[in-house]
């Protein structure tokens, strides 16, 4: 199979939202009147974000939902990616798992692929995603204020839980990790949530390499600080039984692989996030506030101040 074949076979499909996808030099795309072009590129590359024997179904929706979040994260509408994809051989099954599962993310948040690249190499995958979003709404992570409320969508720290299992840091039953690995291997992007935001949120972020790590990424831009509570993390059953313990606290701290998205706002909007919460049939969690001063501070339930140690994930620490 040639790598023309290839792209051919697994990864073409109609765009009818570009004025030209897959098959030339370049594609054409065609923004909508008064909104700006969102865009963001995640690489996975395996030993480092997956183990090499991954199951490809989910790695083809891992892959492109990691791109989705960064969507919801800045309240724009997924619409158009790419995919450069280096593989150690053209395995056709792997390949029809694997763009099976990509495109069945794409179809259901609409999202075209219009182009990309193949080459032979260690397996490495590449998605730039592109959105759109109307010019003044644009969630950022720059906007949040003094006084703000901090909130979190869905619940934290399984992904790395099942990768502590997975690694053999922890030792979960059958059932706990089944439960958890879903959050790892098939994370959900918070598309409607951002879109839902635009115009109440002040700032947003999604949740990629652990809450602290992320959080204080706002912080910084905002060039303020505040203080959340452990204790009102939202977490699943599993997590709820580890996250008093070193392990759990830095699972759901700063773990990573969450995908959900922290955001502050006005404490007037409370309510309003409440009924988004309803509506979307999506738990968010108040956490804490935004005050003076930089970085985080973390309390246990007694209103003790906790000292979680790293903040998140980095890739060259």
């Amino acid at each position: 199979m040639t790598e023309f074949d290839l792209i051919r076979k697994y990864f073409t499909r109609p765009a009818p939202n570009a004025l030209l996808g897959v098959g030339d030099d370049a594609a054409l795309l065609k923004v909508s009147d008064d909104h700006v072009l969102a865009v963001s590129c995640d690489m996975l590359a395996s030993g480092t974000h997956f183990f090499p024997d991954a199951d490809p179904f989910m790695l083809g929706h891992k892959a492109l939902a990691v791109n989705l979040s960064d969507m919801a994260a800045m309240g724009a509408t997924p619409r158009w990616a790419t995919l450069a994809i280096a593989l150690p051989d053209a395995d056709e099954t792997w390949l029809e798992r694997f763009s099976a599962g990509f495109f069945a993310l794409a179809q259901q948040y609409g999202v075209e692929l219009i182009g990309g690249d193949t080459t032979r190499g260690p397996l490495n995958l590449c998605v730039t995603i592109l959105g759109e979003v109307p010019a003044q709404q644009a969630l950022r992570r720059s906007g949040a204020q003094i006084g703000d409320e901090v909130w979190v969508s869905g619940t934290l720290g399984d992904a790395a839980l099942a990768l502590a299992h997975l690694q053999g840091r922890a030792a979960l039953s059958a059932g706990e990790f089944a439960a958890c690995a879903l959050a790892l291997h098939q994370p959900q992007p918070r598309v409607a949530l951002g879109l839902a935001l635009r115009g109440i949120a002040s700032s947003a972020i999604d949740i990629s390499d652990g809450l602290l790590a992320d959080l204080g990424h706002i912080l910084d831009a905002s060039h303020a600080a505040a203080e959340i509570s452990l204790a009102l993390l939202p977490v699943s059953s599993v997590m709820r039984a580890y996250v008093t313990l070193p392990l759990g606290e830095q699972c759901a701290l700063s773990g990573g692989d969450d995908y959900e998205l922290c955001f502050t706002a006005p404490a007037v909007r409370h309510a309003g996030i409440t009924g988004i919460s309803a509506r979307l049939e999506l738990p968010l969690a108040c956490i804490g506030k935004v005050v003076a001063g930089r970085g985080c501070i973390v309390h246990d339930a007694a209103g003790n101040r906790l000292n979680p140690g790293n903040a998140g994930y980095e890739h060259f620490r």
